[in-house]
């Protein structure tokens, strides 16, 4: 596959923007989080992968909705209906696969794309070498209560209560909310400062985030809140990579879980990183990831 940018018409007539870096045979397909979020922080996998001995073709993409690809007029009730599903993105995926000549590959998904790779393991995976679930569970509650946790422990016990009064009257852009949630990012999500992954302008996606997550990372309003995927665990039959930052909003407790759940899987964690734990500390997060992809294609993989 040639590298560089490519934007792949879907049966439903929209267009995705997609970008391909690196060479070699060994392909990975990489999903960006959010919902809505973009395919930023994998821009440079390929080179990371390459630091590690390992020459791997790497395509990323943004998900409808999200940055370069198009933005449908999600406020359209009928469009929204059918485009804010679970089962749309996750046969996105399948589609972006088919479009560009995609197989035997591996699975990268961060965030609510992790949840997409669980879908996607199970949905579709003959056409799977490994899947990467990174920062991902199987169990919104779970994540629920830790995030409040976090949330507890980082801030005086004053703004909690002023969060929560806020959230009760869907105050969101309150300047004092929005300060209380940048401290807690600055923890969890983005430990990296300043952040890369910061714009000077909104550029899309927010439809998709407030549709699946709500208003920010630490309170789930949307379609999230019904996540519940953890009878779904042991189909997963491919290799499988889990991989969490130590000092995130989701909880390792439950990616102990997941782990034994998984039928062939490996947990790796990620010191000193938050949620976007490949931009915090990418020599480590990319030595598990290289490792892993080395154990499934030399068949040594447990």
């Amino acid at each position: 596959m040639r590298t560089g940018t490519k934007i792949i018409t879907l049966d439903n007539g929209y267009h995705l923007w997609t970008n391909t870096q690196g060479s070699g045979k060994i392909h990975l397909l990489a999903l960006h989080g959010g919902p809505g979020g973009n395919h930023e922080y994998w821009e440079d996998t390929a080179d990371q992968l390459k630091k590690q001995g390992l020459d791997v073709q790497v395509t990323m993409y943004d998900q409808l909705g999200s940055l370069y690809s198009d933005q449908p007029d999600f406020s359209d009730p009928e469009v929204a209906k059918k485009y804010l599903t679970y089962d749309y993105f996750l046969d996105e995926v399948e589609e972006v696969r088919q479009k560009l000549g995609i197989d035997n590959f591996y699975l990268i998904g961060q965030s609510w794309g992790g949840l997409l790779v669980q879908g996607y393991a199970v949905k579709y995976s003959q056409h799977l070498k490994g899947a990467i679930i990174s920062s991902m569970v199987d169990e919104i509650d779970e994540y629920v209560d830790s995030v409040n946790k976090c949330r507890e422990e980082t801030l005086p016990a004053e703004e909690v209560a002023f969060m929560k009064a806020c959230e009760q009257k869907n105050d969101y852009d309150n300047e004092r909310y929005q300060r209380n949630v940048q401290i807690l990012n600055e923890a969890f999500i983005d430990r990296k400062q300043p952040s890369k992954l910061y714009h000077l302008k909104n550029l899309g996606g927010s439809a998709v985030y407030h549709a699946f997550q709500g208003d920010n990372e630490f309170v789930i309003t949307g379609k999230l809140k019904d996540w519940h995927f953890r009878e779904n665990l042991p189909k997963i039959k491919v290799p499988t990579l889990l991989t969490f930052g130590e000092h995130e909003t989701m909880p390792l407790a439950t990616a102990r879980t997941m782990q034994k759940l998984i039928p062939n899987s490996r947990l790796v964690t990620t010191p000193n990183g938050g949620h976007h734990h490949m931009v915090d500390n990418p020599d480590v997060y990319y030595k598990h990831l290289a490792d892993f992809i080395r154990d499934v294609e030399s068949n040594s993989f447990k």
